[in-house]
């Protein structure tokens, strides 16, 4: 490794740290998973080679589970899933996604050995399980996972203990990395990338990570590249210092990401915006009118009754009473305007629902006002080379696009590409969308309008992309 070394991190055990001088947007290293597999609940809608969402999928001819978006798609994979095939045939179904991925692993460190890259850092065996420190309601699934397992395990296959399942299976638990999709727009899969275990957890962290999908589209293999993740700096890094990223969401309240983290990782933050609750008064201030300040009894009446509408807005969400969703947003920032602060993180998350839904029942105009608030709360808040305010900003530009609001989206679009060349870097495929936007902006701005307007008076009307969770907001995947 160039730019990084282990090296023991005081109160966190072992971790990474810098060997050069680094800046904004800089890759500190590239790591291919040891094994991936897609989520159970995207299965059917996915490719299990490239990550990419297909509306046609071919099914794998023997085992009838995996599927792949052409041939290519399915050599590309064959390797990885030649055994899983025959498992799955022999099980006569496909296994949970833990024992998928737990049976890719051991069956890549039978063949290959526990090192399988000059490159990598630590081994499946240095890895934490915490398989002490889970609760009694987990320990009793984990132990059916364990069952379900040495179930599933061909017999033509290398025997392993007990010890050796539950411990890859608990490494899993805590350390499965979220794969996103082609365009890196949502978690679809999970995988195990052994060095990226070793960076520590800040809540304001020097560094982030992406997923890049590679490209299996080539029809001669020699083009292809591989699924990877990629560790890059969000801003100068000097040598000696610890290299960490955040596996919470920032936006919620510093207990909030500490409890999250002592369940999940099972480890207590100390980080500095954790010990000092850095930016918990802006995520539950109250407006300031005509320079008075809101009483606090009204803002926590507020707060607490916002708390309530979003539990109410989730689980119409979940039901697809989109109607609904719009209605108890509309209903809750009526009752939060000139008492909540623009920075308070439940009037966050109203703003970005009702600009994300109200964009797929096509009232953009309206949309776009939202998605404005919500990203101008963000900036107050985020590090500002942010992935998550990078992709925000990008998604508030495309909703001012739709709005016809022509100039706001290109200059949120600007915004938003600065921010993602750091984070994605230059080869991702949003960027390279961005790119090509700013590109015909740049060439011809009138002849851009002219066009982008003719395309949104003239285009059929059509239903568009539902509306998604909001972007991958943890980088581990939680239980």
């Amino acid at each position: 490794m160039e730019f990084v070394e282990v090296f023991d991190s005081p109160g966190k055990g072992r971790g990474l740290r810098a060997t050069k001088e680094l800046w904004a947007g800089d890759v500190l290293f590239a790591e291919a998973p040891l094994a991936s597999v897609v989520c159970d609940s995207h299965a059917s809608s996915v490719c299990h080679s490239c990550f990419r969402r297909q509306e046609k999928l071919q099914r794998c001819g023997q085992c009838r589970f995996a599927q792949y978006c052409d041939r290519t798609c399915q050599r590309a994979a064959w390797e990885e899933h030649k055994q899983e095939c025959g498992a799955i045939k022999g099980y006569d179904k496909a296994p949970n996604e833990n024992i998928r991925l737990a049976a890719r692993i051991l069956w890549r460190v039978d063949k290959e050995g526990s090192v399988v890259s000059d490159l990598q850092l630590s081994t499946l065996d240095e890895m934490e399980d915490h398989i002490c420190d889970m609760s009694p309601d987990d320990l009793k699934e984990f132990k059916v996972d364990i069952h379900n397992f040495l179930d599933y395990w061909p017999r033509s296959s290398k025997p392993h203990t007990v010890d050796t399942v539950s411990h890859v299976l608990g490494v899993i638990n805590c350390n499965g990395f979220m794969v996103s999709d082609q365009r890196g727009l949502q978690a679809v899969g999970v995988g195990l990338f052994p060095n990226l275990c070793l960076v520590n957890h800040d809540c304001w962290p020097n560094c982030t990570v992406i997923l890049n999908n590679g490209n299996q589209s080539a029809i001669d293999t020699l083009y292809h590249s591989q699924k990877r993740i990629e560790l890059r700096a969000l801003g100068k890094i000097n040598p000696g210092e610890e290299v960490t990223v955040s596996y919470v969401d920032f936006l919620n309240l510093s207990e909030d990401r500490k409890r999250l983290l002592k369940q999940q990782y099972f480890f207590d933050c100390t980080c500095e915006y954790c010990t000092n609750k850095t930016k918990d008064d802006l995520k539950m201030g109250g407006a300031e009118v005509e320079g008075v300040k809101v009483p606090e009894e009204k803002v926590k009446e507020i707060t607490d009754y916002s708390r309530r509408m979003l539990e109410k807005m989730e689980k119409a969400r979940m039901d697809a009473n989109y109607n609904e969703v719009v209605k108890i947003c509309r209903d809750c920032v009526e009752k939060q305007e000139n008492v909540l602060a623009d920075t308070h993180i439940y009037q966050l998350r109203i703003w970005s629902t009702l600009s994300e839904v109200l964009s797929y029942l096509q009232f953009f105009e309206e949309a776009a006002t939202f998605a404005r608030k919500m990203v101008e709360g963000y900036i107050k808040l985020y590090h500002p080379n942010s992935a998550q305010l990078g992709m925000a900003t990008m998604r508030a530009g495309v909703t001012h696009w739709q709005a016809g609001l022509i100039e706001l989206a290109h200059s949120m679009i600007c915004k938003a590409f600065a921010i993602l060349m750091i984070t994605h870097g230059p080869i991702h495929p949003i960027t390279k969308d961005l790119e090509m936007e700013l590109r015909m902006f740049q060439q011809n701005e009138y002849v851009y309008q002219s066009m982008r307007e003719a395309a949104l008076q003239n285009q059929p009307m059509r239903m568009m992309a539902e509306p998604a969770n909001e972007g991958i907001k943890n980088l581990f995947r939680r239980k």
